[in-house]
């Protein structure tokens, strides 16, 4: 099988080989760039080797860029032990913060002209070695958090980096990095661990309801409760601005339930306000799809899909057939959600395609025996 050629021309230290400083070096070196591992725990770095991921380092190492990726709390005082350690490379890092990490090493008297942070908009729940993938990064956000004191000639190396893994190239600054993580990312997290919470003194008969609602509102509640708690820590001040503008739109809510609860006239019990409990709730629950009517879908296009919900038998093949069936009635599958059914031996496979094919789709699975739920 012939390498696909590199942008980068010389070799690549990653500092660092959990999930993404595996995923990074194993993407790497399916295009034949020269990997270098290091990692505070040789267990890691020998891992990481078993897995194709690289290589040992050495004396006599020249990386032209050194990728670090470790916890957001280190994170600035290995780049300044790297930008020292190799004072002809190019040091980028994948933390999800990036303004404090910046203000740290420029702090520290480091060479900030070879320094560019970088944060890619990908990973799993699971982490460490074994859960790295060489197409971590493909098609995902990948951010430049540039600076005035780096050239964009210097900084062409972490761009190429980039766009060997497949991501795709955003620049922002620090703040403007940090600001929109808040929105999309750091205050999510805080919202689906405070509702899994809620989970734990729940009744057993409670829990076993649950279904792909809460499943989707709750699934990244499994991350690392330390890894986020330096994350958080770190992007305090704009997540927290975050969470307040959520607060006031709760306690909306809030409002209007009580005025559901109370009288059931249209208006709140507990506020003089003129707008009647069904409308502030119709507005809430209307807001929330205007904002989900602006995230980008496959390809990033913003592009709505039609859902149909199809009945598989819990038996080995079903899902690929129903797949195959699909291709052979000439409709792409857009997107793929399953979920099992409570006390049944079927799944729920919810495909999402263009609107256009919806009624032929349906039409084509009744004929082949396809159970289609609604």
């Amino acid at each position: 099988m012939s390498v696909v050629e590199s942008r980068l021309t010389g070799s690549v230290r990653v500092v660092g080989v959990g999930l993404l400083g595996t995923s990074i070096a194993l993407g790497l070196r399916a295009r034949g760039v020269d990997v270098i591992l290091s990692d505070s725990s040789p267990t890691n770095v020998s891992i990481a080797i078993d897995y194709g991921a690289g290589r040992s380092a050495s004396d006599a190492d020249e990386p032209q860029l050194i990728v670090v990726c470790v916890p957001p709390d280190v994170t600035a005082s290995v780049i300044v032990r790297e930008l020292s350690a190799y004072p002809r490379a190019v040091v980028t890092d994948v933390a999800s913060v990036k303004k404090p990490v910046l203000d740290a090493v420029i702090a520290a008297g480091a060479d900030v002209t070879r320094y560019v942070g970088s944060h890619p908009l990908a990973g799993r729940e699971k982490g460490g070695p074994m859960s790295g993938r060489a197409d971590l990064f493909l098609g995902r956000p990948w951010v430049v958090a540039g600076h005035s004191a780096i050239s964009y000639q210097t900084a062409a190396a972490v761009d190429d980096l980039i766009l060997d893994l497949g991501a795709t190239l955003v620049e922002m600054t620090a703040e403007e990095h940090d600001q929109s993580v808040a929105l999309v990312s750091h205050a999510p997290q805080v919202v689906s661990s405070l509702m899994a919470r809620r989970l734990v003194s729940a009744p057993e008969a409670a829990v076993g309801l649950a279904g792909g609602g809460l499943r989707d509102v709750t699934r990244i509640a499994a991350s690392d409760p330390a890894l986020w708690v330096q994350i958080l820590g770190a992007n305090a001040a704009p997540t927290a601005q975050v969470l307040r503008g959520l607060r006031a739109d709760l306690d909306e809510v809030l409002l209007a339930l009580d005025g559901a609860a109370g009288s059931g006239s249209d208006a709140p019990t507990s506020t003089p306000t003129p707008i009647g409990w069904r409308r502030m709730l119709a507005q809430a629950l209307a807001g929330g799809n205007a904002g989900v009517a602006r995230l980008p879908g496959k390809h990033g296009q913003d592009k709505r899909y039609a859902q149909l919900v199809v009945m598989v038998d819990d038996t080995p093949g079903e899902l690929a057939r129903l797949l195959t069936e699909m291709g052979e009635a000439g409709v792409n599958l857009e997107d793929l959600r399953l979920e099992h059914s409570p006390g049944a031996q079927i799944g729920l496979a919810e495909i999402s395609v263009l609107p256009e094919a919806v009624e032929r789709l349906t039409a084509e699975l009744n004929a082949r025996g396809w159970r289609i739920a609604g």
